[in-house]
């Protein structure tokens, strides 16, 4: 399969005009973090982030995490834990670390967090294309 970047990504994607432009930095560490307030236009419930944009950023984190690892990395699973509700314009921390690697198979752990406390939490698999 070849990936090709377009910078279309629905959350970093600078050419993505409904996306949410995320920064990410990725550290040396094989870790990646980034800041983020989800628009009210991402809501669920009332002034609540919905679940599928919260598994999203957990998604993308972690992918961005692999980065030192891999510039081709693709969610082979993924596994969400929602702990709270995250309200709408709030800062978000988002953090993901690689925890184990074997040969193609890249394994993250993710949280998303709200003034330090976790909100939501990922374990993902991701594949190395590369």
């Amino acid at each position: 399969m070849k990936l090709e970047e377009d910078k279309h990504c629905f959350v970093c994607g600078d050419l993505n005009e409904i996306g949410l432009h995320v920064d990410f930095t990725v550290n040396d560490d094989n870790s990646a973090t980034a800041k983020i307030k989800v628009p009210q236009n991402f809501q669920g419930w009332k002034d609540i982030v919905h679940g599928g944009i919260i598994s999203t950023l957990l998604d993308e984190v972690s992918i961005y995490a692999c980065r030192k690892i891999s510039q081709k990395g693709v969610t082979a699973e993924i596994k969400v834990k929602f702990k709270k509700p995250i309200p709408v314009e709030t800062e978000l921390t988002l953090q993901a670390r690689v925890v184990d690697h074997k040969r193609k198979l890249i394994m993250v752990e993710a949280e998303l967090l709200v003034d330090d406390v976790v909100y939501a939490s990922a374990e993902t698999k991701v594949f190395n294309l590369e």
